[in-house]
């Protein structure tokens, strides 16, 4: 059977995968910091659930207060509205699935591993595409 990545390559996406799901990890533990504390505003909403219109928002949570801050929202019903592309953005279970994958990819030497890590490595950056392009 023929690996897909050898070397220096496989090292790099793996390198890249990892560092690419920890920095989504420290992001999405901070946006879960702010819910907890009572002030979600729009951006925050939108990371979390992947709901890319602001305007869609008040449809799902309804209106926001006068300074654009909803209040009373928590995790759970913030969870609850995600959508496919939340999922990508600021899902954990992605983020550490792809971290392991990583992981095992170093150590596995395997065209299933490797298969796995290009899955990751896509998924990851599918997920820092589509946080590029939500509204801030």
């Amino acid at each position: 059977m023929i690996n897909l990545l050898e070397g220096l390559s496989l090292f790099g996406v793996a390198i890249a995968t990892m560092l690419m799901a920890i920095a989504s990890l420290l992001g999405t533990m901070t946006l879960k910091q702010v819910v907890e504390l009572g002030h979600v505003d729009a951006r925050i909403l939108c990371n979390l659930t992947g709901i890319t219109d602001p305007r869609e928002l008040q449809d799902v949570f309804g209106p926001p207060t006068m300074n654009r801050v909803w209040h009373g929202l928590t995790l759970a019903d913030i969870e609850r509205e995600r959508r496919p592309a939340g999922y990508l953005v600021s899902d954990d279970r992605v983020d550490w699935i792809s971290i392991g994958v990583a992981f095992l990819a170093l150590f596995w030497r395997h065209p299933v591993a490797d298969l796995l890590l290009i899955v990751a490595a896509v998924s990851q950056i599918a997920g820092w595409v589509i946080a590029s392009k939500l509204p801030k």
